[in-house]
């Protein structure tokens, strides 16, 4: 008996101490086989929030008969950036956020935390210059904290991140369809325009001097995707603004977006160095057409799952892929994956027992482990924009052989770059 009891405690201490070991693991840790480009970088992160306002806006909701009024358009962001803190401090953050959708019955709003690895309001550095940007647009509906384990990863490899919540768009403040139609593309215009500002010598704002908004990328899940194309060149086509005008009480004013538009092309920003798309929506829903598609000409890192049921995959993200002909462009496919490539893992809070089954399927992947698809994207995000923001050679992390599932990826571990396929096209212009 004593012996038993003995070999009880010892087990009983090893699952405690590996239960305490696993709570300490943070959205965006690298598992055992996370692939070299995913460890953080040499910087401690800071992050703070802010509250913007983009004057003078459409409110299509309230558009009437082709007449458009103008409200004061409120956004909420999320800035990190690197911090000056001793290298040995343990930054911590707690992210308020909420589960659920506002006005839905079936799933009402709940609030929940989860922690980070930034220091909240902590002092930027000051003494390495200015840093490239990042501008992060989050799904239909999602938030600013969707993809903390990218944005924090991020910034502390020496970048400025800057996410936001996109009115109408949010968890919180759901609404008509068609305010994220017309307010994607705007909303990161704004955004970055802000950012700059914010950056400049003339500021009075603790970023003065951090921001390098010359050189930015730009970077969306879903509708974000669906933004972030849009603003790099690729205009919808006409079909799809003629189709919201029925939807916006007669306002054409999605159809400013539109490549025929001879203002659109204009609005092409030589700031932008770089795109990220993950899972973008629209393409199977006419969004781009094959000219639309030609004007995207800012090199392009596409992530998708081939099971996309959401934007669609073959007629879907890998078209747009295909049809963005004069853009130097990848494709990193996740075999069997669906629509959520790009989010957190599930936070715990989902797995309660009575929730909606959506609260979960908001993060999570029905065949991958969320947490080995954060770590690949780290590291493939931080090759593709450091090309190309950093001007670093990546190139060994990106030049993959079509169908070489069969060799170790570089900077991958022995045996844990199955299951994907990278594919790079360049551009004909």
């Amino acid at each position: 008996m004593k012996n038993s009891y003995s070999i009880f405690t010892v087990l009983t201490f090893f699952v405690f101490s590996f239960s305490a070991h696993a709570q300490d693991f943070l959205y965006g840790d690298p598992l055992p086989d996370a692939p070299e480009l995913s460890a953080r970088g040499d910087y401690q992160v800071g992050v703070r929030t802010m509250n913007l306002v983009h004057e003078g806006q459409i409110d299509i909701l309230n558009s009437k008969e082709g007449n458009d009024p103008l409200y004061d358009r409120p956004l909420t962001v999320e800035i990190w950036y690197p911090a000056d803190l001793a290298a040995d401090t343990n930054a911590s953050v707690v992210y308020e956020e909420v589960m659920g959708m506002k006005g839905d019955s079936l799933r009402p709003l709940v609030p929940f935390t989860f922690k980070g690895r930034a220091m909240r309001d902590a002092k930027p550095v000051s003494k390495n210059g200015a840093f490239p940007l990042v501008v992060v647009s989050h799904g239909y509906v999602g938030s600013r904290y969707l993809m903390t384990y990218l944005t924090e990863n991020l910034a502390s490899k020496g970048y400025v991140v800057v996410s936001i919540d996109h009115t109408d768009s949010t968890y919180r403040d759901a609404n008509a369809f068609q305010s994220t139609l017309l307010n994607r593309a705007l909303d990161i215009r704004f955004v970055l325009n802000e950012m700059e500002a914010l950056g400049k010598s003339s500021s009075s704002d603790a970023l003065k001097g951090l921001i390098d908004a010359n050189n930015t990328a730009i970077m969306g899940y879903s509708m974000g995707g669906f933004g972030v194309l849009n603003v790099a060149g690729a205009g919808y086509s006409d079909a799809f603004a003629g189709f919201t005008v029925g939807m916006t009480g007669g306002s054409k004013a999605i159809g400013i977006h539109s490549a025929s538009n001879p203002e659109y092309q204009k609005m092409v920003d030589p700031r932008i160095k770089a795109v990220v798309a993950f899972a973008p929506w629209g393409m199977e829903r006419a969004v781009w057409d094959a000219e639309g598609l030609k004007g995207l000409k800012t090199p392009t890192l596409f992530i998708a799952g081939s099971q996309d049921d959401i934007s669609g995959y073959e007629k879907g993200i890998k078209a747009i892929y295909q049809g963005a002909v004069n853009a130097d462009r990848y494709l990193l496919t996740y075999m069997g994956a669906r629509h959520n490539v790009a989010p957190n893992p599930p936070p715990a809070e989902s797995l309660q027992p009575g929730l909606h089954i959506d609260e979960y399927y908001r993060y999570a992947d029905s065949t991958w482990d969320q947490r080995k698809i954060n770590n690949v994207n780290q590291h493939f995000v931080t090759a593709f924009i450091g090309t190309h923001l950093k001007q670093k050679d990546y190139a060994k992390y990106l030049d993959i052989q079509e169908d070489s599932n069969e060799k170790n990826w570089e900077g991958f571990k022995p045996r844990s770059s199955t299951g994907m396929e990278l594919l790079h096209a360049t551009a004909k212009e």
